[in-house]
Formats: C-alpha cells, sequence, structure tokens
C-alpha cells in the first residue's frame, strides 16, 4: 500500500486503494481457496464467487478512477484532515492494507468447509450472493448512467434518486454488505464457521460510522447542499425503504 500512497501523491486521487483493496482480497481469497483442506468442489465454488466479485468490482473501479474526479468521501477526507493529509492518508491506506485478511478470512474459512457442497446453506449462500453482486453492480450503473446524463435532464448538482437511490441512499454499501454474508452460509457446520460473521459484522460498523456514510455525506452536503438534505430527511440511510415525505 505504500506504493499506492506514492501514486495518489502524485495524481490527487485517493480512490487507488480500493482498486488495490480490492486485488489483495481477490488474489488472498483465491490463495486460500487453493491451500484449503476443505471439501473441492466447495473450494472451486468459493474461488469463483470471490474471482467474479473482485474482477467486477476492480472493473467498476478502474473505469471511475480514470474517468471520473476523485469520490466525493475522499475530498470529505482530504478537507478534513488539511495540512495534516498526507500523513493520514498514508495511515488509512496501512489500515486498508491490515483488513484485508479479515475479508480474506471469511473466505478462508469457507474453503476449509469438509462438508460435501450442495447444503441448504449453499443454496442460501448463492442466493445472497446473487441478490449482493447484482444489487451493487445495478446500483452502479444507475450511478454511472444519472452522472452521465444529469446536465441533459436538467439534473446537474442535484442528488441521484434514479432506481435504487430512490430507497436507499447508500445502495452499493448495502448490497455490498450483503455479498459478505455468503461466506458465512458456505462456511456453515465446519470448523470454527461462526467466525466468518464477523466480516460483515465489522464492515457494518465501518460503513456507518467511519469510512463508508459519514465522510460521503458530508461531501453530499458540501456539493449539493439542500438538494442533499432533503435527501436525507426523505430516503433510507442504508436499508433500501419506502421515501418518506420531503414535508
Amino acid at each position: 500500500m505504500l506504493l499506492m500512497w506514492l501514486i495518489q501523491l502524485r495524481t490527487k486521487n485517493a480512490a487507488i486503494v480500493d482498486i488495490a483493496w480490492t486485488f489483495l482480497v481477490g488474489a488472498g481469497g483465491l490463495a486460500a481457496c487453493y491451500f484449503a483442506s476443505g471439501d473441492i468442489a466447495r473450494r472451486q465454488l468459493t474461488a469463483v464467487l470471490i474471482a467474479l466479485w473482485a474482477l467486477r468490482l476492480d472493473a467498476h473501479l478502474i473505469a471511475r478512477f480514470w474517468g471520473e474526479p476523485e469520490e466525493g468521501r475522499y475530498q470529505a477526507m482530504r478537507k478534513a484532515w488539511g495540512p495534516a493529509t498526507n500523513l493520514r492518508m498514508l495511515a488509512f491506506y496501512q489500515y486498508q492494507a491490515l483488513s484485508v485478511p479479515l475479508f480474506v478470512w471469511s473466505v478462508a474459512l469457507a474453503a476449509a468447509n469438509p462438508a460435501p457442497l450442495f447444503q441448504v446453506t449453499d443454496g442460501l449462500a448463492l442466493v445472497i450472493w446473487l441478490v449482493g453482486v447484482s444489487g451493487v453492480s445495478l446500483a452502479d450503473w444507475q450511478l454511472t448512467r444519472f452522472k452521465a446524463t444529469a446536465a441533459q435532464r436538467g439534473l446537474k448538482g442535484t442528488t441521484c434518486r434514479d432506481g435504487l437511490w430512490r430507497y436507499s441512499r447508500h445502495p452499493n454499501y448495502f448490497f455490498e454488505w450483503v455479498h459478505w454474508w455468503t461466506f458465512l452460509l458456505l462456511a456453515w457446520g465446519g470448523p470454527w464457521f461462526w467466525l466468518a460473521a464477523g466480516t460483515p459484522l465489522v464492515l457494518l460498523y465501518f460503513l456507518l460510522f467511519v469510512t463508508g456514510i459519514p465522510p460521503t455525506e458530508a461531501q453530499g452536503i458540501v456539493s449539493r447542499g439542500d438538494d442533499y438534505r432533503d435527501y436525507q430527511r426523505t430516503t433510507s440511510p442504508f436499508v433500501p425503504w419506502f421515501p418518506r415525505s420531503s414535508a
């Protein structure tokens, strides 16, 4: 991550850490599946799921890194940190590196499960994976389309309320969180399987209170003002739900 930090010093785009983090989690997950001693079919399925997740997310992140300004939450972090930005960004990058084993751990527990594949919990795991990855993919696509068409629709400077964004202020975060329950179910019944719940639980804490929603919403208020405040009043912050009246 030190190299990624040096690159962002030049590009002034801290989002490169997300690209590196996703790659490391995907590569670590594949390595865990290769070296695990669980059921071979389970290891293969787990490897396919983590690889597809990493490939989709990194493709999206790379396209956004090259095609758009720095993500709003990183802009908010820079403003909050002021003159200490470079040093604190270095610490943040190292924290990201240290978080990789937490996510790889849940994949490793799934791959270590000796139970033959096609238990009921495996079917549930596939459903959750499909819901999570499809949901975050749709949310990302809807936001990208909104940004590309906002000006011609007379919506420049306003908040995306298209599709899933009408029901949650952060549907991408929500469905990413849903996805990580997949590996608890794939690990179910195996050695120490319950520890796989730690990944989505810790992720939920950081999304709600640390590096996810707080800086993203702080930047939303700065860039979109009253429109974003109205969005906060009417729209669920995380779990998709029907919008409230702004009155």
